[in-house]
């Protein structure tokens, strides 16, 4: 976890945290689950995420990809070559959360058809 994210806190206090708690401090941010739902599809080059994101810049992209990467949700895979070439992965962790967001998607379905 970001150190951020628990600041001052020992590691025997982090594990206090309520566990919802813990998952909206990991998730917090407005591009987070559109990357892990991105991801959840297929490995995207970071131009690959920007494009399937509107509207993301490029510094919150990359900040909240290093987030996702520092809680062991997202793999982040530098390919020596020139140009340089990087992909962006769930990990174990991530895909984990892959049936959240599938339900998250199911259940804004069923809230967009009866608004």
């Amino acid at each position: 976890m970001t150190q951020s994210k628990f600041q001052g806190e020992s590691p025997i206090e982090k594990m206090k945290i309520c566990p919802v708690t813990h998952t909206q401090l990991i998730i917090s941010g407005k591009w987070k689950l559109p990357i892990l739902w991105q991801l959840s599809k297929q490995t995207r080059r970071f131009s690959d995420l920007q494009r399937s994101l509107p509207g993301v810049s490029k510094g919150i992209l990359t900040r909240h990809l290093r987030e996702l990467e520092e809680d062991q949700m997202v793999h982040r895979e530098v390919y020596k070559e020139v140009p340089p070439k990087v992909e962006y992965s769930l990990t174990s962790t991530g895909k984990s959360f892959i049936p959240i967001l599938e339900s998250m998607s199911e259940w804004g379905e069923n809230h967009k058809k009866s608004i």
